[in-house]
């Protein structure tokens, strides 16, 4: 029996940042090793996603997680014990067969991506390697830059704005370390910007500051102060990342802005963006239009080309090979990679190939509703993704990844930052 044959597997329930249940799997192998994997419980529901397996008659906040685990031991259990952990690929292959649907709805994504995780995991123990150096071999050596929220509301909480996330990168960083230290001033100065402002409604989903802002233009200026204020310059220390997610206010064709009390066709909504972008320090902008606005993300895609960077998220969904189309190559220069997405490890680094094959960057990010599992930090850096975004410079599964990279870089000794000149805004 090799020492990578799987003996055991087993899956229970956890809970989420948000008090909210879900799964973790752990995967036995014969040598000793083990591997876990703790997947989060997202909030919302993104369009094309992976159905999450719950049961019909919901218990908490509509989340449960019994039918996923019942699945679990009946089908999968049986199915990858004896299975060699090193052959991911032959593994995921199995789970994907086993579902027998395009979109994991029959066993559900959660567990299916849970599995396919602490398999990977396993293999790595078992050759006493972390999972980054598992994945990436010699191979790794750059740390992501990270992408970190500061202002956050949108769908996530009371909508005081719009923008469901403003976030800064430290494109004048030299190492993943001072990257995070330059965004931790930048948080405290924005604290104390906000000391004098009288309605805080609610904590975000991304655990960053959603205060009451007049106007979404407002949140902009004061993100822009609070790096000021830090002792920075913006758009050369630090720029502005924003994350529009239209989608959650678009409908018949309109953008209804809520907190600027403005109704906005395509064109407007595109120019709108442009002149923020001209006149603040911003470098991305993650999905400016809705996802079903596609010929508005490719307009303003070609308008910002070689200037920011534009994110396509969920109109990619999980179907990446859709990257091969011509009109969505245009309509992003930048792709979030987010393992849940795609449904398996496997699958995921496909998603990667056929992004990088279009020549477009990507950003490996985690969910809003997260857990302290460590596994997205792993993947970036052994697979070279050059960006991350994960949650805020506070709460547990935030500060469990940015710590986590850290104790990464020091392992690479200098955690060096991928070169300025491969984004979009050099």
């Amino acid at each position: 029996m090799s020492k990578t044959e799987i003996i055991a597997l087993t899956a229970r329930k956890l809970w989420g940042s948000r008090a909210r249940p879900t799964i973790e799997v752990e995967v036995r192998l014969a040598g000793g090793a083990f591997g876990r994997a703790f997947v989060p419980s997202e909030i919302l529901k993104k369009l094309e996603s992976n159905i999450k397996s719950r049961n019909a008659r919901p218990q908490i906040e509509g989340f449960d997680i019994t039918k996923a685990i019942k699945n679990f031991h009946l089908e999968i259990t049986n199915l990858l014990e004896g299975q060699d952990a090193l052959n991911q690929f032959a593994i995921d292959r199995l789970l994907c067969e086993l579902d027998g649907t395009p979109n994991k709805a029959r066993l559900g994504g959660n567990i299916i991506i849970a599995t396919s995780i602490a398999t990977a995991q396993a293999a790595a123990a078992a050759q006493e390697l972390p999972l980054w150096r598992h994945l990436g071999g010699n191979n790794s050596s750059l740390l992501p830059l990270p992408e970190i929220q500061i202002f956050g509301d949108g769908m996530h909480s009371a909508r005081c704005i719009d923008i469901q996330g403003l976030m800064i990168i430290a494109l004048g960083a030299e190492t993943f370390s001072e990257a995070l230290d330059w965004t931790a001033k930048v948080y405290h100065a924005a604290d104390r910007l906000l000391d004098n402002v009288k309605t805080v409604t609610g904590e975000a989903a991304k655990s960053s500051y959603p205060p009451f802002f007049a106007s979404n233009e407002e949140a902009i200026q004061t993100l822009m102060v609070a790096i000021e204020k830090a002792g920075f310059t913006p758009g050369q220390d630090i720029a502005i990342s924003l994350d529009i997610a239209a989608s959650k206010f678009y409908k018949d064709g309109k953008y209804f802005i809520n907190r600027d009390n403005t109704e906005l066709d395509s064109d407007e909504m595109c120019a709108m963006l442009i002149d923020w972008a001209e006149r603040y320090p911003i470098c991305s902008i993650e999905a400016p239009l809705a996802e079903d606005d596609l010929d508005g993300m490719v307009r303003f895609t070609w308008a910002m080309r070689n200037k920011i960077q534009v994110v396509g998220n969920n109109f990619l969904g999980k179907n990446v090979s859709r990257m091969e189309d011509t009109s969505i190559k245009n309509a992003c220069n930048t792709v979030l990679v987010e393992p849940n997405q795609a449904g398996t490890l496997s699958e995921t680094q496909e998603a990667l190939k056929i992004i990088k094959s279009a020549k477009m960057n990507c950003i490996a990010s985690a969910q809003s509703d997260d857990s302290a599992d460590t596994s997205i930090m792993h993947l970036a850096i052994g697979w070279g993704i050059p960006q991350i975004k994960v949650n805020a410079l506070s709460g547990v599964d935030g500060m469990s990844k940015w710590n986590e990279g850290l104790r990464i870089s020091q392992e690479l000794q200098n955690g060096t930052l991928p070169p300025r000149s491969i984004f979009p805004w050099r």
